[in-house]
């Protein structure tokens, strides 16, 4: 088993390429921490073996300490929280642009600087954060905030990677196409048409169907995994071809 011996902190765990990839790692012998914000998301964890739940606000910063505090050892963390604001630069306003950055940047930065003193204590760690082929890998339609965001991520990523390269420390970032998640299907249906819209996201993948979680969750356990270990500062595209 890949993971075997390691533990693992991940957020949004509750739904879509959370839930996938902590039980992905629990398969490879992890010890998983998974973490969201509706506790009652993480009673489908019952049973499954090798992972622990902890309800977490990744927007308050006390929560972020308390839960890494209680976990003596964290060798590999997933960034996964995150949302989907949809729209131009027009149509964006301030509190669109101070809750994307808040929830998709600033949350990383926190989870980051809680869990990093551990993994330097062991002199070993894999970060893993959730961009997104929307940032500066691409640009997409009536994505202004989300992809201002998602860039950022892949920033930091990159400024993580460079400041601990010779202190064990990696940190990548996965960026991936359409997904096919519970998140996506509350956007799908938030449209006056959702029959349309769905087809409107399936014809934007060049292999003209949406991901599943679980077709992302493997890339996320390979970062988490020793497999990896000469990769750091990457932004690994699971897109289905949009960025061919």
């Amino acid at each position: 088993m890949r993971l075997k011996g390691k533990t693992a902190l991940i957020t949004a765990a509750g739904q879509g390429i959370g839930y996938a990839s902590a039980v992905a790692m629990a398969k490879e012998g992890a010890t998983v921490w998974a973490t969201d914000v509706n506790p009652a998301l993480l009673d489908k964890f019952k049973g499954i073996a090798n992972i622990h739940t902890a309800a977490l606000d990744v927007m308050d910063k006390s929560a972020v300490q308390s839960v890494t505090e209680n976990i003596p050892v964290i060798d590999v963390l997933f960034n996964c929280a995150g949302f989907v604001h949809a729209g131009t630069v027009m149509d964006a306003s301030d509190e669109d642009w101070h809750f994307a950055f808040d929830l998709n940047v600033r949350s990383q930065f926190w989870m980051i600087q809680a869990t990093l003193p551990k993994m330097l204590t062991n002199k070993k760690g894999s970060i893993i954060n959730m961009a997104s082929i929307a940032s500066s890998v691409r640009g997409l339609p009536n994505r202004f905030v989300y992809g201002a965001s998602k860039a950022a991520v892949i920033g930091l990523t990159k400024a993580i990677a460079a400041d601990y390269v010779t202190h064990g420390i990696r940190c990548n970032a996965v960026c991936p196409g359409t997904v096919d998640t519970p998140s996506l299907q509350d956007r799908i249906n938030a449209y006056a048409d959702p029959a349309e819209a769905r087809k409107n996201f399936i014809s934007r993948q060049p292999m003209g169907r949406l991901a599943t979680a679980e077709e992302i969750a493997p890339v996320i356990t390979f970062l988490a995994s020793d497999e990896s270990s000469f990769s750091t500062g990457n932004v690994y595209s699971v897109d289905g071809g949009m960025t061919i």
